[in-house]
C-alpha cells in the first residue's frame, strides 16, 4: 500500500467570511500542493474542505498520515464523534443538527477508502508543511 503524508489547513478572513484551504501531499519523492477558496464560509468548513480535497486527490487506496492543526477535525476522528452523530441521526450532544454534516459525510466516505492516521499539529508554530498549507489557504483567499 502506498504511503502518503498529508498536511492540511483552512483559513478564513472573518468567521464567517471569505475562506481558503491548502493541502500538501507527499509520497516518496513526489509532492503535490492544492488550494481553493469560497467567498462565504467558516474556518471549520475550510479545515474540513482541505481534508476532503486531500483524500479525494488520492487515486488508489493508501496508508495516509494526515496532519492538521484543527482540533475540530482531528478530535472527531480520534474520539469517533461521527459514530454518535450517525447513530443520533446527525444530531450532536445538544440534539441540534451537526454543523457541516455535508462535509463530514464526504470525509467519512473518503477516509473509509484509506488507512488514515489522524495527527494533530500545533498551528503557527514553525511546522514547515503546516505553514505552507496556511500560506496556500491565504493565497487562495486573496485570489477571490
Amino acid at each position: 500500500m502506498q504511503e502518503v503524508v498529508i498536511y492540511t489547513d483552512g483559513a478564513c478572513s472573518g468567521n464567517p467570511g471569505p475562506g481558503g484551504w491548502g493541502v500538501v501531499l507527499m509520497s516518496g519523492e513526489r509532492r503535490k500542493e492544492l488550494q481553493g477558496a469560497e467567498a462565504e464560509t467558516t474556518n471549520n468548513r475550510m479545515e474540513l474542505r482541505a481534508a476532503v480535497e486531500a483524500l479525494a486527490a488520492l487515486k488508489t487506496t493508501c496508508a495516509v498520515t494526515l496532519h492538521s492543526d484543527s482540533a475540530y477535525l482531528i478530535n472527531a476522528f480520534q474520539r469517533n464523534w461521527m459514530a454518535r452523530w450517525e447513530q443520533n441521526g446527525w444530531l450532536n450532544a445538544k440534539q441540534q443538527p451537526v454543523e457541516n454534516a455535508d462535509l463530514w459525510r464526504q470525509l467519512i466516505a473518503l477516509s473509509r477508502k484509506h488507512r488514515v492516521t489522524w495527527v494533530k499539529v500545533k498551528g503557527h508554530a514553525g511546522n514547515t508543511e503546516n505553514e505552507r498549507c496556511n500560506a496556500l489557504a491565504r493565497k487562495a483567499i486573496s485570489l477571490l
